[in-house]
């Protein structure tokens, strides 16, 4: 090859390189592009401080947060409110483990809670509990997301070093990553806009005081475009009856569509119940009374993720059955299947004297007691509020039970130890109990008023 060719090839690559080069650039500056530091690096100037008495000062191009005795949960605030935004930021935690969060969507009326911050929370945890990332109902409904609904987010903050967090919080929806890795999805309308803000956390004994929280890097974009979702992140969606694209992608579909029984029928009857169930504000309403009685799909179904949520009475008795059977004895109108107990515990002596039954709420009816639940507050069962019931039937029959996101029970179908749970209980009377390949789900008439939304479901 001559050196006039060479010449022309190389300069064919290098005008190849160069335009993807100028591609590149021009790509990553429309990335860069619309950021807006929240903090100059030496002033608290555009913040203002709100609730409690902890420490905050700009130290070393970092706003540094330090806890403090007898204090409430303390916030530094924007000056500013926001709507629609990616917001990232780096933390770092010392001098010993300290409970914080970044407020986003938040907001404070002297009207309401003693003029307590409110509003979403991205939480910073450093406990072996682990919930960094997960979202937090400030000073309202509690946990949204906790982590315990992503196996992934489990290790991702690393205490004492600097950690990165990115937040997008457009229209509805609330998405969070902890150093590069999606943590939380969350759906919700309750609020749409609000200032963002940096929280130092209550503590409980004097030597978790001068426990620093430190904020660097602290930048915004206010956007309406947001990454694109993670297929196989579960998705927290509180509003009522809704399916979003991406759990639509996920395979996810509704079975009960706010508006009619479309699908559902009596149990052992050919049409709906014409009394003891109504529809009311998109709810399915169980009313008091057992006029109604137990209403199934018409659909079967095998292996399965079922969710739902459901809000139960005072000392209201119900239950979400699955697996239910056509071919056991109807001549009481009693439909069988695997039960996830719906339970007022408060109105339980069992619970009452600290024990955990299999009558106790989530509990695998009459088998398999669940676990004890943490008390956070959208955790723990509060009669009155919307729970979270999630079922998870995998093809190699495993089962879960899961609580307002945390999963408080497992066993295997069909197993030598199920096998012998059952042949201890009151279902040992019906061949096979429970190891049908597929069946019905069956929503329980006890007498009680319950309500039902956002009841979804997805073969496995």
């Amino acid at each position: 090859m001559n050196n006039k060719v060479e010449r022309l090839i190389a300069s064919l690559i290098c005008g190849l390189i160069g335009c993807f080069g100028a591609t590149v650039l021009s790509a990553a500056g429309e990335e860069e592009s619309g950021w807006v530091s929240l903090f100059d690096g030496r002033t608290l100037k555009g913040w203002q401080r709100v609730n409690g008495s902890a420490s905050y000062v700009a130290v070393n191009g970092a706003i540094v947060g330090t806890t403090r005795t007898d204090s409430p949960n303390s916030f530094l605030a924007t000056e500013k409110s926001y709507d629609d935004f990616v917001l990232e930021f780096e933390v770092k935690q010392d001098g010993g483990p300290a409970n914080s969060g970044v407020q986003i969507r938040s907001a404070i009326d002297p009207a309401y809670n003693e003029g307590r911050v409110f509003g979403y929370q991205v939480d910073i945890d450093p406990s072996e509990r682990d919930w960094s990332g997960g979202v937090y109902d400030e000073q309202r409904r509690g946990w949204l997301y906790p982590n315990s609904l992503n196996p992934h987010a489990r290790g991702l903050y690393k205490m004492g070093e600097w950690n990165h967090f990115r937040i997008e919080a457009i229209g509805t929806t609330v998405r969070t990553w902890v150093n590069g890795t999606p943590v939380a999805h969350v759906i919700d309308g309750v609020s749409k806009e609000g200032f963002i803000a940096l929280q130092i956390h209550s503590i409980g004994s004097p030597d978790e005081a001068g426990r620093r929280t430190s904020w660097r890097n602290i930048r915004i974009r206010e956007t309406t475009r947001g990454s694109p979702p993670v297929e196989t992140l579960f998705v927290r969606n509180m509003l009522p009856n809704d399916l979003s694209d991406v759990e639509r992608r996920q395979g996810w579909r509704l079975l009960f569509d706010g508006h009619t029984t479309e699908g559902w029928r009596g149990a052992y009857r050919t049409s709906f119940p014409s009394r003891g169930w109504k529809i009311e504000n998109g709810e399915l309403v169980l009313l008091a009374g057992g006029e109604g009685g137990h209403i199934v799909t018409d659909e079967l179904f095998s292996a399965l993720e079922l969710q739902l949520e459901f809000r139960l009475s005072g000392g209201a008795n119900s239950g979400i059955m699955y697996f239910v059977s056509d071919r056991y004895s109807a001549s009481n109108n009693t439909a069988i299947g695997l039960e996830y107990q719906l339970l007022d515990d408060a109105a339980d002596p069992d619970f009452n004297r600290g024990v955990i039954t299999t009558n106790t709420l989530a509990s695998l009816f009459g088998l398999i007691p669940r676990a004890k639940m943490p008390t956070n507050l959208g955790i723990a069962p509060r009669i009155g509020n919307w729970q979270h019931a999630r079922i998870v039937v995998h093809l190699d029959n495993r089962v879960e039970h899961w609580l307002n996101g945390i999963k408080v029970l497992e066993y295997v179908r069909g197993s030598p130890e199920f096998r012998k749970i059952v042949a201890q209980s009151v279902f040992s009377a019906f061949p096979n109990f429970g190891e049908d390949g597929r069946g019905r789900i069956l929503l329980q008439d006890r007498g009680e008023e319950v309500r039902f939304r956002s009841i979804k479901i997805r073969a496995l």
